[in-house]
């Protein structure tokens, strides 16, 4: 049986020779994640069962990155849960405030996940490590305590739509507006519980953060996973993290540079999907979600002219170092409008010392920015830059969901790091190329 990508994950980690969309597997687990929110309830439900003894110690993540630093209370008191579990049951894999980064562009730079691996995580986002060739995918709390029990993951085989997307890039056009366009084409559950495979002449030059965007919001589209055969760019990416990581790059990974593995990772060519959406990108610009949906999506030259409060360059979906690059090279000496608050939030530790080592956090409070530590903070509306009723604000994350930032009377707008430095400049929502 000819099968994608996605079913030879699955079919290996449920020691089979393949897999049919429907299908219910038992499936082995490589690793699994949870953060201060999420992890909680998880470890509630771990103790309930009566289980003592975690399924393997190094295959666990914990990362208080959605409300920490502790901005209350409850905060401190659910990091604080993480915190004692992880040390009752030697999680190789707890990282503190101050060695913590927001958790999805954590786990890849510390080379945790990788091509092949099958990895669940208690948080939506967790489809971002199929940038890298896997098969990861969002549970509920539950099915984390689960897989931290038995070392597998119960679920339906979904079926899979290829997105092949055509031509070159335009200027100032990256992943995050192909997945924006992608997601305005076939809606928030246009995707329901199906792997999307992306494809095609614009994806094989994309940059690795620029593909670490795309399968993150492959959730805002329904979709179970998004997912990007492994190649050169990412064997690169892989390489470099095993260099920098050194010895504490987990060991007998599918990912450990051995190109006769990688090749295997590919869809067969006469796989079957259930459906393949094309586009040609050629004439393409920024794309800006309007609210209150990630599929509400226009052109930013469409978008007239809409005044802005805040904007927030950051997130597990654009807080990575490429994107700090293009927004600092747009608002080098420059100022923000005196009417907006900018935001920056670094993704992780690393990134944020490299950050500062190119000079690139000196030029965004010169310009009259802030710049926080890695924190999810306002994507989901914690902390770090609540909206107030009436507000606007243009945002790198990746949901714009009435009250998502705040008041339910805000608003908030999506983009890639260009448009929204662009727009911090000027104050309404603006074309990067207007200004640089």
């Amino acid at each position: 049986m000819k099968q994608t990508i996605t079913q030879k994950i699955l079919a290996k980690h449920c020691g089979k020779k393949a897999v049919t969309p429907g299908e219910f597997v038992w499936a082995g687990l490589d690793f699994t994640l949870g953060n201060d929110i999420t992890a909680p309830i998880a470890i509630d439900e771990f103790e309930k069962s009566g289980f003592t003894k975690v399924f393997d110690r190094k295959k666990i993540a914990l990362i208080p990155d959605h409300f920490t630093p502790a901005k209350d209370i409850k905060s401190a008191q659910q990091a604080k849960r993480l915190r004692e579990f992880a040390a009752k049951h030697r999680i190789e894999h707890y990282y503190e405030v101050g060695r913590m980064g927001i958790e999805h562009a954590l786990l890849p730079q510390l080379g945790l996940v990788g091509p092949g691996d099958l990895i669940i995580g208690a948080d939506s986002h967790t489809c971002t490590y199929g940038a890298l060739g896997a098969f990861s995918t969002g549970v509920g709390s539950t099915d984390l305590a689960v897989g931290w029990i038995t070392g597998h993951v119960w679920l339906r085989v979904p079926e899979t739509i290829k997105f092949v997307y055509k031509g070159k890039l335009p200027k100032w056009v990256g992943g995050k507006d192909l997945i924006l366009y992608t997601i305005g084409d076939v809606g928030v559950e246009g995707a329901r519980y199906r792997a999307m495979e992306f494809t095609g002449e614009a994806i094989r030059k994309l940059p690795m953060d620029d593909r670490f965007a795309m399968c993150n919001m492959a959730i805002e589209a329904g979709g179970k996973s998004g997912i990007v055969e492994p190649d050169e760019i990412a064997f690169e990416y892989m390489k470099e993290v095993s260099k920098s990581q050194g010895s504490k790059v987990p060991s007998k990974k599918p990912w450990d540079l051995k190109r006769e593995t990688w090749n295997q990772l590919k869809s067969d060519k006469d796989a079957v999907y259930c459906d393949i959406k094309e586009y040609d990108v050629s004439n393409w610009e920024p794309a800006v979600a309007l609210p209150h949906l990630p599929s509400n999506v226009k052109p930013v030259s469409k978008v007239g002219k809409v005044k802005v409060d805040q904007v927030v360059i950051g997130s597990c979906t654009n807080g990575r170092i490429s994107d700090l690059r293009i927004s600092a090279k747009i608002l080098k000496g420059r100022k923000v409008d005196p009417k907006v608050r900018l935001v920056i939030i670094p993704a992780t530790q690393e990134i944020y010392l490299q950050a500062m080592n190119e000079g690139l956090l000196e030029v965004f409070v010169k310009a009259g920015g802030v710049v926080s530590t890695p924190t999810c903070g306002p994507c989901l509306g914690g902390h770090m830059g609540i909206l107030a009723d009436g507000e606007a604000c243009i945002a790198t994350t990746n949901r714009n969901f009435m009250g998502r930032m705040g008041d339910k009377n805000s608003f908030v707008f999506l983009s890639n790091p260009a448009v929204a430095a662009a727009s911090a400049i000027t104050g309404y929502i603006t074309h990067p190329a207007n200004v640089a």
